[in-house]
């Protein structure tokens, strides 16, 4: 008999609840965004972000069970988001997911929010353990061996920007709306990716580490010296400097994943596949180079579906449910954490603080 889990997003921007199934059915998956309460401001503020969230979980959990035809007392479980993210938002939904689970009886599971968009192959696919992940998001972005509900191995990662921050800082800089990701890739279809020659940060050197921000500098030189050249941009820069950006960072993924598969081959997987998960993971050009780089490796190739890349509940509730099968649950990491790497084992690539590695 399936089970059913209630999962709660907060991490960001995203007030999320889901109610997901032990056999991979999605009964429902609630995301109520902000984007118009940030619009004036040019990207997330964590201060209205956390407030909206404590408006509008309990909207979206009721929505969530109403949409599944179920009552919270059909649920064996409560998964919730408890790091990283802003921590006034992880902090609504920890909350949020307490006072349920004290009030219906239920055991609440604390995840991972990366784990969650790192498992959602698990949930749409059925993949099999070990899979090579990129994990590609506004605020993360790191190549993984994924071994286990609760074991990663991390083979490269940002060490500045993440792809998403670079998309929506380089969209402001060229005077696209937000979020930029779409923005961009909007107006990059009818630019010329080859008319100016930006950079591949770290393609020179070894290893699997990424770097974005000097591409985001490159970016705005150009545009600065059109602006000073001409008075202004013109739509046609805006959609070639676009074009450009875009296909910098898909060769700069490409190939560091084109590292990755070659450390990830290594250890002898049964059924090779490379996944991608996370916001930026629906762009179209960077799927594409994926897709193609698995070809070259004769290599299954996964994606989500584009409503599951970006920040929702149904991959928390699922990876809840990987949490309860594999008996990895522990009431007591049931805590709010603006800070939770997946791979403990290895140096954290932005450095530490009073609050633990950043990633």
């Amino acid at each position: 008999m399936a089970r059913f889990i209630l999962g709660i997003e907060s991490s960001c921007d995203d007030t999320g609840a889901a109610v997901v199934s032990s056999d991979r059915r999605i009964a429902s998956n609630v995301v109520v965004d902000q984007a118009a309460l940030h619009a004036a401001f040019g990207g997330v503020v964590p201060e209205i972000a956390a407030r909206a969230h404590a408006e509008k979980l309990d909207v979206a959990v009721d929505a969530a069970l109403r949409k599944a035809d179920l009552a919270l007392g059909d649920m064996d479980a409560i998964a919730v988001t408890a790091g990283p993210g802003l921590i006034g938002g992880v902090l609504s939904g920890v909350m949020m997911a307490r006072g349920l689970s004290a009030g219906a009886g239920l055991p609440v599971i604390a995840v991972n929010h990366l784990a969650g968009h790192a498992l959602t192959p698990r949930l749409t696919d059925g993949l099999t353990f070990p899979y090579l992940m990129l994990l590609v998001s506004g605020g993360h972005c790191q190549l993984l061996i994924v071994k286990g509900p609760n074991s990663f191995s991390r083979l490269g990662g940002t060490i500045d920007d993440a792809p998403g921050e670079a998309f929506d800082k380089s969209a402001r800089l060229l005077g696209l709306s937000q979020p930029g990701g779409p923005s961009i890739e909007a107006a990059a279809r009818n630019g010329d990716a080859s008319r100016f020659k930006l950079p591949r940060p770290l393609l020179d050197r070894d290893g699997c580490d990424m770097s974005f921000s000097g591409l985001k500098t490159a970016l705005r030189r150009e545009r600065d010296i059109l602006i000073e050249a001409q008075g202004g941009l013109h739509r046609s820069d805006q959609c070639d400097l676009a074009a450009g950006f875009q296909q910098a960072v898909t060769d700069v993924l490409v190939e560091k994943t084109r590292r990755a598969a070659t450390l990830y081959l290594a250890e002898q997987p049964l059924r090779p596949t490379i996944a991608v998960a996370g916001g930026v993971a629906a762009n179209t050009s960077i799927r594409a180079g994926l897709e193609t780089l698995s070809q070259e490796f004769d290599m299954a190739f996964t994606a989500p579906p584009l409503r599951l890349c970006t920040d929702n509940a149904a991959m928390i509730a699922w990876a809840g449910h990987e949490l309860v099968e594999a008996g990895l649950t522990n009431a007591n990491a049931l805590v709010a954490r603006p800070r939770w790497p997946l791979d403990t084992s290895k140096a954290a690539l932005l450095g530490s603080g009073k609050k633990g590695a950043k990633a």
